[in-house]
């Protein structure tokens, strides 16, 4: 008892000790190096990286040189001889080597004695902002678009936040994009945010509308091979160039939940892929063109990819990369890998990511995604990649995210699109550091937390293989009932849970839909069988029945609820440690952070109490007396409803 005390005691003194730190908004990220009073010793190449040093390096002399047979993008940083020397063979290689400096001084390592290589993983690592002209963000939480009436200050901040991460390119609008991205007017502006960017080595891509050349060109047609389209694109194509000569190239969603494509002219993908890559070709241009294709009133979404796709493996042209999205479906808490990635052989592909968290939570929700991502890349290979994009969380929200901790996701997408060997742990401490501060006592427990808090999203939402449950309207809260009349069937939620009185679960087996013949061979034979499969996949992959006994020894329908609840706890844990944190965090990001993670708590009992009551309709069957019951009922749940407009920017004050 003594000993408790003392030790009580001792963790007060601590506290005390800890002097109170000034109240940030988060607007400056994790670049807070304060400008040094004096100019740091730099010497060497001139420009953007000199800059950045001579303003926040507060160690030794620094050495900037130009070093020819490097690879674009590398450097070296070595220290000896009282002085540190960052090589690379281009402007954006001593920019970047610049940056990973300042971080070892930011997060607290030593910075002298330094023998450093490091070369990005893909040349090509691509923010995807789902910007639309009048200033919205599609599946984005953090207010408007910035593009929309750029300030100066904050491209800037944008720019060196995303050359600190290594990011190198920008799709300034939505891939369901509007005709008048590709006006004089619209590229004159482009132009203007493509010469704010270009100093941190970030060149800009633009979403196209395949029919431009009948919206826009007033043509008859946009059939990528007729001539006069073909020449239509040419000529746009020119002028684009005459704007910005670094310009990236072109990211197109086609014939895909309504978006025009070639397939309306009885053509395929490869025809137009390759018809925009032939005229971007002469200017170093690249087309990115997205996999994402699904028809309505399909037997399973999740097999159109491989179906449209694979018959083309070879078609397309190497300037073409096809763009594909982590998943078969769409962005889900938890997904396979999309089978299309080991299915194309000859074709050069790219990975998307989603930053913004459309599916778990948005911006009310912590969410930490690299755990995602290095699951992805459990899967597939980094090196059968060519790229990697992300789907942007960024808005004009002062924190630029809309919560404090998603700036972490926007973070760990540059790190692992650097290098994807890097595991979560090492980014969201890196990240931490830099955000924070180097205090242990917040380090340790607010890294675990973020370890641990994608698996838990994943509990309280669509344990075992659910997935798309979502409400009618938004992505946000649960609505497995939804169903209406009129309403494409996969935009409902039966489509996916097959709920019955049987059991759970899309069969995807050989006996269902034969997504599973998709994988490869090993793969296939997991996931083909019931006992086999992995649990996290098992309703994803089979129609599982109530009683169907598992690992843990409990009928699905136990395992099921328990891991309801065990979500709804560990949201809950969430909050405590973070009120753990107070004294370590200044109090209008400690305060504004808590707010997010009650509302996260809150939710996570409306998706449990949500699901569990609907579903136990179907199964019959009770919830278990060692777990906490609902405390909503089913006509509660189905009453209750949030505006698409609270989904799409949720206020800090949201509560149900």
């Amino acid at each position: 008892m003594k000993r408790t005390i003392i030790s009580a005691l001792m963790l007060l003194v601590a506290v005390w000790s800890v002097a109170a730190p000034e109240n940030e908004d988060g607007s400056r990220l994790w670049l807070r190096l304060e400008k040094t009073n004096t100019t740091a010793t730099v010497t060497g190449v001139k420009g953007t990286a000199m800059t950045e040093l001579q303003n926040y390096w507060q160690g030794g002399p620094v050495v900037l040189k130009r070093q020819k047979g490097m690879a674009a993008d590398a450097y070296t940083i070595k220290g000896e001889g009282g002085k540190t020397t960052i090589s690379a063979a281009n402007d954006a290689g001593l920019l970047y080597g610049a940056f990973h400096l300042l971080r070892l001084q930011q997060s607290g390592q030593s910075t002298t004695g330094l023998d450093i290589k490091e070369q990005p993983a893909y040349t090509l690592r691509i923010l995807n902002h789902w910007d639309n002209p009048n200033g919205t963000v599609e599946r984005g939480f953090a207010g408007k678009s910035i593009f929309l009436n750029p300030d100066p200050e904050r491209m800037k901040t944008y720019a060196r936040a995303n050359a600190s991460i290594g990011i190198n390119g920008t799709v300034l609008n939505n891939v369901n994009a509007k005709p008048e991205a590709l006006t004089t007017e619209s590229l004159q502006k482009a132009k203007a945010i493509a010469d704010q960017l270009r100093p941190y080595g970030i060149r800009v891509y633009l979403s196209i509308n395949f029919a431009s050349p009948i919206k826009v060109g007033g043509l008859e047609t946009a059939d990528p091979l007729d001539a006069n389209v073909v020449s239509w694109w040419k000529d746009k194509v020119n002028e684009i160039y005459k704007m910005i000569p670094d310009f990236g190239g072109f990211l197109v969603k086609a014939n895909s939940e309504g978006e025009p494509g070639p397939q309306d002219f009885g053509r395929t993908h490869a025809d137009g892929a390759n018809m925009l890559g032939k005229v971007l070709k002469p200017h170093k241009g690249i087309v990115m063109w997205r996999a994402f294709v699904y028809k309505p009133q399909s037997r399973d979404r999740a097999n159109q990819a491989c179906e449209e796709f694979v018959p083309l493996d070879g078609q397309f042209a190497d300037n073409v990369i096809i763009q594909i999205k982590n998943g078969p479906v769409d962005f889900q808490p938890r997904e396979p890998y999309n089978p299309l990635f080991t299915s194309l052989q000859k074709t050069p592909m790219m990975v998307e990511f989603q930053i913004t968290q459309e599916y778990l939570g948005a911006a009310n929700h912590l969410v930490y995604l690299a755990p995602m991502w290095k699951e992805f890349f459990g899967w597939v290979k980094p090196a059968s990649l060519k790229a990697m994009a992300g789907v942007a969380n960024i808005g004009d929200d002062t924190n630029w995210c809309g919560h404090h901790f998603a700036q972490s996701n926007w973070y760990a997408f540059g790190r692992l699109a650097w290098n994807p060997a890097l595991t979560s742990e090492q980014i969201a401490d890196e990240w931490l550091r830099q955000t924070f501060s180097n205090e242990e006592r917040l380090v340790g427990p607010v890294k675990q937390l973020m370890l641990d808090s994608r698996e838990a999203c994943v509990s309280y939402m669509m344990p075992l293989g659910l997935h798309h449950i979502f409400a009618g309207g938004h992505h946000y809260g649960p609505e497995p009932w939804y169903a209406p009349r009129g309403v494409r069937v996969d935009w409902t939620p039966p489509y996916y849970h097959k709920a019955d009185s049987i059991g759970l679960g899309f069969d995807r087996t050989l006996a269902g839909s034969g997504n599973v013949k998709q994988y490869p061979e090993e793969l296939f034979r997991l996931y083909n069988d019931i006992n086999t499969c992995p649990e996290n996949l098992l309703a994803w992959f089979h129609h599982v029945p109530w009683d169907h006994k598992m690992k843990s020894g409990r009928t699905f329908w136990d395992e099921l609820c328990h891991k309801y609840d065990d979500g709804v706890h560990q949201a809950r844990g969430f909050l405590t440690v973070w009120d753990a944190m107070q004294p370590y965090v200044d109090q209008q990001r400690f305060d504004e952070v808590q707010r997010k993670l009650r509302i996260q708590a809150r939710d996570a009992e409306w998706w449990r109490d949500a699901c569990l009551l609907y579903f136990q309709t179907f199964s019959n069957r009770p919830i278990p007396q060692d777990m906490e019951h609902p405390v909503h009922n089913l006509d509660e749940m189905k009453q209750f409803r949030i505006p698409i407009s609270m989904y799409e920017n949720p206020p800090y004050g949201y509560t149900k």
